[in-house]
């Protein structure tokens, strides 16, 4: 399989444990344009003295440095004829920070039940989010996300192999591109 998105964006989201990781590496490694990568973690991880874990409610203004940071880092790799995969944790409220880029940018929000989630980051270990009441916070700001509900791909029944299929069929229709008319999106 390959694919051709040269010069657009993908943000593929979730909360922890829904996949992203795994289908944006699946989707970097098929045929097609030249794609980037970007895993979001890392670009808080550079952050080395004077870190506050992102989902904590003090790290309000650093999170929006780290997704500037992270947009224009994206729309660089676009804009020189790549297909970047934005892997990581961009809730609506971090949207704001892609709004001024004048580039095809798809949303796709996989969305396992909390009982997945809670249990997928229970078994991958290491220096990963596994406290639960984290990751039900999380599982519940992604769970009604209004006019932005049409991005979600539900993953309870599927493997790594359907769950790339589902977000490339995603990516092809068209359908998970955000508009950033009406404002009420962001």
């Amino acid at each position: 399989m390959s694919i051709d998105h040269r010069g657009e964006i993908l943000i593929l989201t979730g909360t922890p444990g829904a996949g992203k990781t795994t289908t944006a590496s699946a989707l970097a490694a098929l045929g097609g344009s030249p794609k980037v990568h970007l895993h979001a973690d890392d670009f808080w991880h550079f952050i080395k003295h004077g870190a506050v874990s992102p989902y904590l409610p003090e790290a309000h203004r650093q999170n929006e440095v780290v997704l500037d940071v992270l947009a224009n880092v994206a729309a660089g790799y676009a804009k020189g004829g790549y297909f970047v995969i934005v892997d990581g944790i961009v809730g609506p409220w971090f949207l704001e920070a892609f709004s001024t880029i004048s580039l095809p940018t798809h949303y796709i929000v996989l969305r396992p039940s909390l009982e997945t989630a809670i249990e997928r980051c229970r078994l991958r270990g290491g220096d990963t989010l596994s406290d639960p009441a984290p990751i039900t916070a999380l599982h519940q700001q992604f769970s009604a996300l209004g006019p932005l509900e049409r991005h979600v791909l539900t993953t309870e029944d599927d493997d790594r192999g359907s769950l790339l299929l589902r977000v490339t069929a995603a990516l092809g229709s068209d359908a998970y591109r955000l508009t950033w008319e009406p404002a009420a999106e962001i």
